[in-house]
């Protein structure tokens, strides 16, 4: 999708589509992690307000072959994902890259990231963005929307092991954009 053909009015939609449905899901869904007997209670996530300036084309580059790597996680031992690609992109007038990662039970791409928003308004660990994966097999460009940012389900229940951001995936700048922690 060409950016000149960005309709932020139906963007703001899908967002707010997106957070409905991942609202309902913690509610109501028996993988929830959320506890049983806190779901009666769960009114919703904290979010920041969706901000275009936090929606950006990030340009692909896919290496020549995928390289296999254990990423750590919170508990437990490390997860393998192959590393599919290094997005590169602008944001607040800084230039960021982050690594991409593919595992075999997942769809799209898995972009883990920390930002010094984490442990003050994010959670302490990092989150995480979910990327398409066609854009990745054409090495187009791809839109990274931090918006869509979330948490893991490890920072509503210690008893999920949670992939951790690798050092790599640091963005310089607040990201204030997505889930945030309740205040």
């Amino acid at each position: 999708m060409p950016e000149s053909d960005f309709d932020e009015r139906a963007w703001r939609e899908r967002i707010a589509e997106y957070r409905a449905e991942k609202d309902e899901f913690l509610a109501e869904h028996p993988q929830s992690p959320i506890p049983p007997g806190e779901r009666d209670a769960f009114d919703g996530l904290d979010y920041y307000a969706p901000d275009p300036d936090y929606r950006v084309v990030g340009r692909i580059q896919v290496p020549s072959e995928r390289e296999e790597i254990e990423l750590a996680t919170t508990a437990g031992p490390d997860r393998t994902y192959e590393r599919a690609a290094t997005i590169g992109f602008t944001l607040a007038d800084e230039h960021h890259v982050l690594e991409a990662y593919a595992a075999p039970a997942q769809e799209g791409l898995f972009v883990p990231f920390t930002d010094p928003t984490n442990g003050e308004a994010t959670y302490e660990r990092g989150r995480y963005l979910e990327l398409d994966v066609e854009a990745f097999e054409t090495e187009d460009d791809v839109i990274v929307d931090f918006n869509t940012a979330y948490s893991p389900f490890c920072a509503y229940d210690d008893g999920f092991a949670c992939v951790v951001p690798p050092a790599e995936n640091r963005v310089s700048v607040p990201v204030e954009a997505g889930e945030r922690t309740r205040e």
